[in-house]
């Protein structure tokens, strides 16, 4: 479902729920730092880029993982809702 309308409506119902219903501060996203197909999606939904945590997990190839961790706050997601309408 990358790059379609799914992807997007999917994002904005999960998005939807957890700020219209919920009342979250803040929705996260985690992706592989490698996965620059992720970031660039997530960064498409208005997700700030928050920091990459080093060496954050271990693989079960035993090598480890830098995770790229974004997040969208309450205060900007009017903006983002209205940027994935």
């Amino acid at each position: 479902a990358r790059r379609t309308g799914i992807n997007t409506e999917c994002k904005l119902l999960m998005l939807s729920h957890a700020f219209d219903q919920l009342d979250c501060v803040a929705v996260e996203f985690r992706t592989h730092f490698f996965n620059a197909t992720s970031r660039t999606a997530i960064g498409r939904l208005g997700a700030k880029l928050d920091g990459v945590l080093r060496s954050h997990q271990l693989l079960p190839d035993g090598s480890r993982r830098d995770t790229v961790v974004y997040s969208i706050l309450d205060i900007e997601w009017p903006a983002v809702r209205s940027n994935l309408n």
